[in-house]
């Protein structure tokens, strides 16, 4: 059995404290949740069809890591710096990828991650 007609995508983040996690996760995207469907649950629209849930979950809190793609890491590292949302240094898979990682309050980790591989190609 294979699926072929997925349509989205929604990363669930378990958190402990809703009210902080909401207030940090506003601070790296550098803007209100899109929705609020529930109480508990705040939901960020990062691209057409995909979508970044932090929902009150203390039993798994601390226990996700999203990756999220982004244009260009050096623009992101900035964002991160200038939001005070310490980030890790770039790493680098040569002719792939360059990412950071950033940590939430209670330890999910939100990797952002510049895809490199049309670089190495368009230079050969």
């Amino acid at each position: 059995m294979s699926i072929s007609n997925i349509n989205s995508v929604i990363a669930v983040v378990p958190v402990r404290d809703q009210e902080a996690a909401v207030g940090w996760y506003k601070t790296l995207l550098a803007r209100d949740a899109d929705i609020v469907p529930v109480e508990g649950v705040a939901e960020w629209q990062l691209a057409e069809n995909a979508w970044l849930q932090v929902t009150a979950d203390p039993g798994r809190a601390g226990s996700s890591t999203v990756i999220i793609g982004v244009d260009d890491i050096n623009a992101q590292c900035n964002a991160c710096t200038a939001a005070n949302v310490s980030h890790g240094e770039v790493i680098e898979y040569p002719g792939i990828i360059k990412m950071i990682e950033v940590t939430d309050l209670d330890g999910n980790k939100v990797a952002f991650v510049q895809n490199i591989s049309n670089e190495t190609q368009s230079l050969e």
